[in-house]
């Protein structure tokens, strides 16, 4: 619940209401939620990174760019809105090693994705 308070904090919300789900009564956001936050920093001097910063997530055959969240003081790169999977997450910048994760589940609760968080630190070449 932690996670999910922090992300809420950081992310614009789209519709702060909520609605009912009639088959089952449960109250639900109407906020989208990303599934994957990818904070990339540099190994060496633990500097966050964002210029030039290119986050891809892929599962299977789906590919998204993640955007960098606007207006945040710690640069944060978003995507798979409310969307559950099975992600592959690239991380690549001019003067660093590209950095591929291990698959990454997002999986969701009846009303919303479970966010993942995910911190790579990129080595220098």
């Amino acid at each position: 619940m932690k996670k999910i308070f922090l992300l809420l904090a950081c992310m614009p919300l789209f519709l702060a209401t909520s609605c009912n789900n009639d088959d089952d009564d449960v109250n639900c956001t109407l906020v989208a939620l990303a599934g994957l936050n990818v904070t990339v920093k540099d190994a060496v001097t633990d500097e966050v990174l964002s210029t030039g910063v290119m986050v891809i997530a892929q599962d299977g055959t789906y590919t998204e760019t993640l955007e960098q969240l606007p207006n945040n003081e710690i640069p944060v790169f978003i995507g798979a809105w409310e969307r559950v999977g099975t992600y592959v997450v690239t991380v690549s910048k001019e003067g660093y090693q590209t950095f591929t994760s291990e698959p990454i589940v997002v999986t969701a609760d009846v009303c919303h994705v479970i966010p993942e968080l995910l911190t790579v630190e990129l080595q220098p070449n």
